[in-house]
């Protein structure tokens, strides 16, 4: 990612350190901000740890630049910055960049955006692991503006019936996709072609996960259906295989349709009308917890040790390894609360729900878990049926036939400074509302699922068709459009230019026809004046 350098960089300070008058100690001038992070008399910014370092017995004279503070004290200052922030630091001499470009947060940034990649970088000689985590940060933020661009739409076409469950596995490329015709379907994600679909479930299949290892799908018959990987396969699941009990297994625990399901490194997650979410082991396929609602269960997202929940009008928080509740929040829309989702942290969740709505709540872990709403938004007509997030973008599928696109980066900035400053306080979710930065249309009937992964939006809904909107080329594509944007402004200048040279070379060659023009201006304007006298005459 390229990072431009702001006017007057070359006088960034970012603290300021003078000896005082008793040279064993060396002391901030410093202004009170907030308990950790503090800014000094010019501004910067400094945190207690950095003051800790500082106040020791190491003395240093004469330091008044960021460039003469050791980099271990620099690389604490950098910690406290953000990626764009970063970037316009490190232009600012070469020592930065260095420090910079090499700095741990990398990867922090990344993972906290993205989760961890899908193929581990290449740490090899000659190489920092920080460095290359930089690289893969700065090509994945590039990536993120691809939605805002231009785009072509496959469709894909086998379902006979509303489709109500797609899933993206975008480390292997491909889509899963259900519904009332109750097959699963496997299809290519880049090339849009069917690959297998499974036999006849019985019954409507309202919800579908996978990962690298574990497929499965559940609907209205209360069992889920499962298929393990085939490493000799390609395409890892054998959907069309004799059953087989090594490779496909079936788990019948709920007593009402199963209308989400979700998956993690040793764990299984259902949910389901029968007011319950259920915790399985994946190995032995054991329930482990059953977390109980007050209503229909609409969907669920994990995180770690916590998940959260949809059931009826709220919204739920709980301890998966407990079973405890941690938070709830009580009509958390206008009816259902049908979609769900979570970012790769864990901290912020989304809502959408039957009155068209889709809120945004954060999580605070204190000496109690809070959830607070942040953000609203109010991009449909009709209820929210799917939600998908892969930061920064947030997409909705609505019954209204539409699919929202929202960048929530700079609400997450603003939110991140107004909690640093007020962390007690509440915000006022009006105040931080934008609309939604891109809608897609075309649909002409209700959108029931959606997912995103590899530059693509996957919606599926009442037509039983599956849209793939792909994105890849946005970036490409409008380099190009730009490229024969500049060729036509400098052909118009270049015309220009000429004409402007032929009119002064006319006006030179002939110097009397401005004379010409006067002479016959004038002979006009004294036939009017002629004419003015005469009628005053006959007056």
């Amino acid at each position: 990612m390229a990072f431009e350098c702001q006017k007057g960089i070359e006088s960034l300070r970012i603290c300021s350190i003078e000896p005082s008058k008793n040279r064993d100690n060396l002391t901030l001038e410093l202004e009170k901000r907030k308990p950790l992070h503090k800014l000094d008399a010019k501004g910067g910014i400094v945190n207690s740890k950095c003051e800790e370092l500082l106040t020791g017995n190491e003395v240093l004279p004469g330091c008044r630049s960021i460039t003469e503070l050791p980099p271990v004290l620099i690389s604490e200052i950098f910690n406290l910055l953000e990626p764009k922030e970063l970037g316009i630091v490190s232009c600012a001499c070469t020592l930065l960049y260095q420090i910079a470009s090499e700095h741990h947060v990398w990867k922090e940034f990344y993972c906290e955006r993205w989760g961890q990649p899908i193929l581990q970088p290449p740490f090899g000689a000659g190489h920092s692991d920080e460095k290359l985590w930089k690289e893969l940060f700065a090509e994945r933020e590039f990536r993120s503006k691809t939605f805002m661009g231009r785009y072509t739409i496959d469709m894909l076409y086998g379902h006979t019936e509303d489709v109500r469950a797609v899933f993206v596995l975008s480390s292997k490329k491909l889509v899963f996709t259900s519904g009332y015709d109750q097959i699963v379907r496997m299809w290519d994600l880049e090339e849009g072609l069917s690959i297998a679909s499974s036999e006849s479930l019985g019954c409507t299949i309202r919800a579908v996960a996978a990962d690298s290892r574990l497929l499965v799908a559940g609907g209205t018959g209360g069992f889920i259906h499962g298929w393990r990987a085939n490493d000799e396969n390609p395409h890892l699941f054998d959907l069309r295989a004799p059953q087989n009990e090594d490779m496909e297994f079936q788990v019948w625990e709920h007593g009402g349709p199963i209308t989400c399901l979700r998956l993690d490194f040793n764990r299984m997650y259902s949910g389901s009308w029968d007011m319950s979410i259920r915790v399985w082991d994946r190995s032995s396929l054991e329930c482990l917890k059953v977390l109980i609602h007050n209503d229909w269960v609409w969907n669920l997202a994990p995180h770690d040790a916590t998940l959260a929940s949809t059931a009826g009008s709220d919204l739920y928080v709980w301890d998966t390894n407990s079973g405890s509740q941690l938070a709830i929040i009580n009509n958390a829309h206008a009816g259902y609360t049908y979609s769900l989702a979570r970012s790769h942290t864990g901290k912020l969740l989304f809502t959408g729900g039957e009155d068209g709505a889709i809120h945004m709540f954060e999580i605070f872990e204190n000496a109690m878990y809070h959830v607070r709403r942040v953000a609203t938004w109010i991009p449909h007509l009709n209820a929210v049926y799917a939600l998908a997030f892969e930061f920064p973008w947030l997409v909705s599928a609505s019954s209204d036939g539409k699919l929202s696109l929202i960048d929530v980066r700079k609400l997450l900035r603003t939110n991140r400074k107004s909690s640093l400053n007020n962390s007690s306080k509440a915000v006022n979710p009006v105040d931080n509302v934008e609309p939604p930065q891109r809608m897609l249309h075309g649909f002409g009937s209700n959108l029931f699922a959606v997912d995103v992964g590899s530059n693509r939006i996957v919606c599926a809904g009442e037509e039983g068709l599956v849209r793939i909107w792909n994105f890849s080329q946005a970036l490409e594509i409008e380099q190009r459009v730009q490229a024969l944007r500049g060729l036509r402004l400098e052909n118009r200048m270049r015309r220009r230019n000429r004409q402007l040279e032929t009119n002064d070379k006319g006006r030179r060659d002939n110097p009397c026809s401005f004379t010409k023009k006067n002479q016959t201006d004038g002979h006009r304007n004294s036939w009017n004046n002629r004419r003015k006298m005469v009628w005053k005459v006959k007056a």
